[in-house]
């Protein structure tokens, strides 16, 4: 009889994964302001996708009490994202703006993912992105 060995193997440490969502510093420090003005504390900013729109769907920023059990954690430049899992394959790679006009102050998304938009920049229609090894 052969003396078979089962203990199992060390894990391979694995590479870190790219951040799903990145901030410029505009939108961090406008993040940062943000939060540091709430009421109530909160564990971050809830970045979603929804359907919507004429474009057929919708970003959506959120305060966020608490993480969700299945939410993508992403930590950039001091502020706590929290991503909601439905929207993790439609906002890979996405870089959020904070840009300030003459006329407007907003979040602006930079989205590889997104197909198309509409006329009035509201909503937008996204295909799920690739994950790709880093």
């Amino acid at each position: 009889m052969t003396d078979l060995n089962l203990t199992p193997a060390a894990p391979r440490p694995r590479r870190p994964r790219p951040k799903v969502v990145t901030l410029t510093e505009a939108a961090a420090a406008r993040v940062r302001e943000i939060m540091a003005k709430a009421e109530t504390p909160y564990a971050g900013l809830r970045v979603g996708v929804k359907n919507g729109g004429c474009a057929g769907q919708e970003y959506v920023l959120e305060y966020a009490k608490e993480a969700g059990p299945l939410d993508e954690v992403v930590e950039d430049q001091g502020v706590t994202i929290l991503i909601e899992p439905k929207a993790v394959l439609f906002l890979i790679g996405t870089v959020i703006d904070y840009e300030v006009t003459k006329l407007s102050a907003k979040f602006v998304f930079r989205n590889p993912n997104e197909t198309d938009a509409c006329g009035c920049g509201e909503s937008v229609t996204i295909v799920p992105g690739k994950v790709l090894d880093a």
